[in-house]
């Protein structure tokens, strides 16, 4: 029997590039669908059928009764949280503990993480990284210095563990002179979320992965955040705490780099970051708001506003280099329809000196422009490649000629119906 693959669908810039939408129409492509990294800082919408789904820990995967849906090693994971999200499924109709497993050896964060998430960005003052406090970066680094608590924890002798590291988060905030806080109403929904997580599969993940691509089975890895806010690869330290790139569906999900298969790389036919960091790309005048307007571009998770500025090619380029992409998946399409130009962003400069790689030290530089008509027509309608107009086939041509990889898939709306496969 042919051994299986690992596809990962990976956000290739500042991530909300509408992976939940892609990974919900691949899905039935594949008999597992598996999240390898984040936690519920990440939102994944999904719109189908006049309904809407926010997904922050749990695979965008759910919808298919007859799939797998694996919370990997790599992740993170709030018990209350995920809780929340998991009874808002099962309330509109979806059997999660048929479907869904999670890996012991994800991390878990803890109600004290998300306070020393605010403290430590409190104690930054101006150089603040932007953080959600949802307590992903504490528990990452708990991970890294081997103090942290693991989902498979909660199986034995759990109480005595909790209480050992919650009393050593207290007197970390202790010593920051960071008490105004309270989190018993936390605490008690945590706790909860904790029994509820034990009526689910909690499994050792990477064997049941591996076992299945030893049968044959195909599995999709479906990707948080974007390869610029990757720990190693990022805008550090502007970044998420963990590896957002192709190297960490390897090491979040214990599979080898044999095993990967296609590797899609998602992103707008604009970009957009949240959070504090440099962008070049960045535009502060009428076009970046109207950008956000038509585009939404508010977190899904955070309502944030996200910055809005043209497409990128520099990052592009780094990102697919990083990553290994095979395949691109531009999302968002419609967006620009009725802007009479569209610029692309092809080298970056500062003090006179220019660049088409991603510098170590990315603040500072702006972004340098080559413009292109736009295509001034209603994408939302299409539904095939053939009924394209001219100037926005020459956009994704374009696109595809500057960064070498072909453009096979195309979102014109936000429902599942509205992507076209070329």
């Amino acid at each position: 029997m042919k051994k299986g693959k690992v596809d990962a669908l990976l956000g290739i810039v500042f991530g909300d590039e509408g992976k939940g939408k892609v990974v919900d129409v691949f899905t039935p492509k594949y008999d597992i669908v598996a999240r390898f990294a984040g936690g519920p800082n990440a939102g994944h919408t999904i719109i189908f059928e006049g309904k809407k789904f926010v997904l922050r820990s749990i695979p965008s995967g759910i919808f298919a009764e007859d799939k797998v849906n694996i919370i990997g090693n790599g992740c993170v994971i709030a018990p209350d949280l995920f809780t929340a999200e998991a009874k808002e499924l099962e309330t509109a109709g979806y059997n999660l503990r048929s479907r869904l497993h999670i890996s012991k050896r994800a991390h878990l964060i803890l109600p004290t993480h998300r306070v020393l998430d605010r403290a430590y960005e409190a104690a930054k003052g101006k150089n603040k990284v932007g953080t959600t406090g949802k307590g992903i970066g504490p528990t990452y680094s708990e991970k890294a210095s081997r103090t942290g608590l693991r989902v498979g924890d909660i199986l034995e002798g759990f109480e005595e563990k909790y209480a050992k590291l919650k009393a050593r988060h207290e007197e970390i905030l202790r010593n920051l002179n960071y008490t105004d806080y309270d989190i018993t109403e936390e605490e008690r929904l945590w706790m909860e979320g904790v029994a509820y997580m034990r009526t689910f599969p909690l499994v050792d993940t990477e064997i049941e992965i591996n076992k299945a691509l030893l049968e044959g089975k195909n599995v999709l890895a479906e990707g948080a955040q974007g390869t610029m806010l990757d720990i190693d690869h990022g805008t550090y330290p502007f970044v998420s705490s963990s590896n957002t790139v192709c190297g960490g569906v390897c090491t979040g999900l214990g599979v080898a780099p044999n095993s990967i298969g296609e590797v899609f790389g998602i992103f707008k036919a604009y970009s957009t970051r949240v959070g504090a960091g440099p962008f070049p790309v960045e535009l502060f005048d009428e076009t970046g708001d109207k950008i956000r307007e038509i585009g939404h571009e508010y977190g899904a998770v955070t309502g944030r506003n996200r910055r809005c500025g043209w497409v990128d090619l520099v990052a592009l380029r780094y990102a697919i280099m990083i990553n290994g992409v095979t395949q691109l998946i531009m999302m968002k399409s419609d967006v620009l329809d009725t802007f009479p130009t569209i610029k692309a962003c092809v080298a970056y400069e500062k003090d006179g000196q220019q660049t088409t790689d991603m510098p170590f030290d990315t603040e500072g530089w702006q972004a340098i422009y080559e413009e292109l008509p736009g295509w001034q027509a209603d994408l939302t309608k299409i539904t095939s490649e053939a009924e394209f107009p001219e100037a926005f086939r020459n956009y994704v041509a374009y696109l595809e000629r500057k960064l070498e990889t072909p453009i096979t898939i195309l979102s014109v709306g936000p429902d599942r119906a509205q992507t076209i496969v070329r």
